[in-house]
């Protein structure tokens, strides 16, 4: 079985299994030349985005090594396993577990361990693979021949005419004059692949800021058994953000089904986090409300939680300050509800810069949104509010009887109902936003008034008699507690 793809007006083999690779049928062949030696192959077209999209699917899975994977298409992960390999019982166990349960998938994997990503990567393209000590980079890749390079074909070319056949050749050879040739980015490659420097990843998913996973020796899939392994993961990642006294703002759970499948779950909050009872809860909430559920298949044998994002958090002290409690259990709510429902389903209000009441305030999600520091003016102590807390948009026509021309209302109709005023504050006089449209070009008159009942309203005149064009009306725009 051969794949080919048009290249050059030609169609060409760009895969082959091993049967037609030991028949000398190889990458780079014409299709009918192909056929011409073995009649009797198996063509499919080439899918280049069903490759991608499987090394995108087996880089999730890879994840569950290192949260630092890169992928470098067509064929090629990149693992930083610096900091996890102990958690496998070392190097060698966990190549040997990753080529075992590769294998297990029906996916032939070459790997190769060493300390820059580069010597690694030609040892897997272009070697036998393996596991190379450290400091031991140039010996291992002395014997690979220079395409173990990468670089454009015509530099290979010039150096085979030159004898130069292996990276041990090159090795040999001073650096300068092969920069002078070939440009300096030559020389960090050959550097690099030597375990001379390292150069810098670019891992397909941000780095988070902490972790915390449970790998279980049989696959689980019970609701029971996922909710004790989130009771350990939240306990052990809010130890972990404690200690550097951080509460997160963003988490992700990953679940590895035993399959190769893995699915990832996000969950926001509105302030920083590090209640273990309370980010379980989310969790739970949040996988409760899912449209489509998280499938366990054989079970799950892993399950990790990150804190993606965060924010510095100090310790609360919940015994004597109430209004602290009070706040906190709010927004563990929102957090729920959030949760439950998504980000967009709970808003709150900011403040905007406009004079213009009904433009005064915009909403946003109540958590996610980067503005979270932006707070409202508060009211002059020992004063009631100038402008209530629910307003009419758009604001609600009246009938008035007023002094004219600027004096308040001393009777108005709304809603067929007539309302004498026994108190009157204002006015507060609101310019009109000469940019905006033309609907906004006329004064406004605030008043705050009160009637014979004790009902409080906020009236206001759009106009100005014999200064403004157009009719002056009047309109209710708020209602005051």
């Amino acid at each position: 079985m051969v794949v080919a793809a048009l290249e050059a007006n030609a169609m060409r083999l760009v895969a082959a299994d091993r049967k037609a690779l030991s028949l000398g049928l190889n990458s780079g062949l014409g299709l009918a030349d192909a056929r011409a030696r073995v009649p009797a192959i198996e063509v499919h077209e080439h899918e280049p985005e069903a490759d991608l999209a499987l090394l995108r699917h087996v880089a999730d899975w890879c994840d569950r090594y290192t949260p630092v994977v890169a992928e470098e298409a067509p064929d090629t992960l990149i693992l930083e396993i610096a900091g996890s390999a102990h958690l496998f019982g070392g190097e060698g166990r966990l190549r040997a577990d990753l080529e075992r349960r590769l294998s297990g998938f029906g996916l032939t994997a070459r790997s190769a361990i060493a300390g820059t990503a580069a010597a690694a990567r030609a040892l897997a393209r272009f070697g036998e693979g393996g596991i190379v000590a450290s400091g031991a980079e140039r010996e291992a890749v002395a014997p690979l021949p220079v395409a173990a390079l990468e670089v454009e074909p015509e530099s290979i070319v010039a150096l085979r005419r030159a004898g130069l056949m292996s990276l041990g050749d090159l090795a040999a050879r001073p650096q300068k004059p092969l920069a002078a040739r070939f440009g300096s980015d030559f020389v960090r490659r050959l550097r690099a692949i030597l375990g001379e420097i390292d150069l810098p990843l670019s891992p397909r998913r941000p780095l988070p800021l902490f972790t915390a996973e449970e790998r279980f020796a049989e696959p689980i899939g019970l609701e029971a058994d996922i909710a004790i392994a989130f009771e350990a993961l939240t306990r052990s990642l809010c130890a972990m953000l404690e200690r550097h006294g951080q509460g997160g703002r963003a988490f992700e759970a990953t679940f590895f089904r035993a399959d190769g499948a893995t699915r990832r779950i996000e969950a926001l909050v509105g302030r920083p986090l590090r209640d273990p009872a309370a980010l379980k809860k989310l969790f739970m909430t949040r996988l409760d409300a899912l449209a489509d559920p998280v499938d366990p298949g054989f079970g799950f044998d892993m399950i990790r939680l990150a804190a993606l994002a965060g924010d510095s958090a100090d310790g609360a002290q919940i015994r004597f300050e109430r209004d602290r409690v009070d706040e906190a259990a709010v927004a563990d709510l929102v957090d729920r509800l959030s949760a439950r429902f998504g980000p967009g389903a709970v808003e709150r209000f900011l403040p905007f810069d406009s004079h213009v009441p009904e433009r005064a305030a915009r909403r946003v999600p109540a958590i996610g949104d980067g503005e979270t520091e932006i707070e409202w003016s508060p009211s002059p102590a020992g004063e009631p509010p100038l402008r209530p807390i629910l307003i009419f948009t758009p604001p609600q026509p009246v009938e008035t009887i007023a002094e004219v021309p600027e004096g308040p209302p001393y009777r108005f109709r709304w809603r067929r109902i007539w309302h004498d005023m026994v108190r009157v504050e204002g006015p507060e006089r609101i310019s009109p936003e000469w940019w905006r449209a033309a609907r906004d070009v006329k004064t406004r008159d605030y008043y705050r008034v009160e009637d014979r009942q004790g009902h409080r309203y906020w009236l206001y005149r759009e106009g100005l008699y014999a200064r403004e064009a157009g009719e002056v009306r009047w309109f209710i725009q708020g209602l005051f507690p």
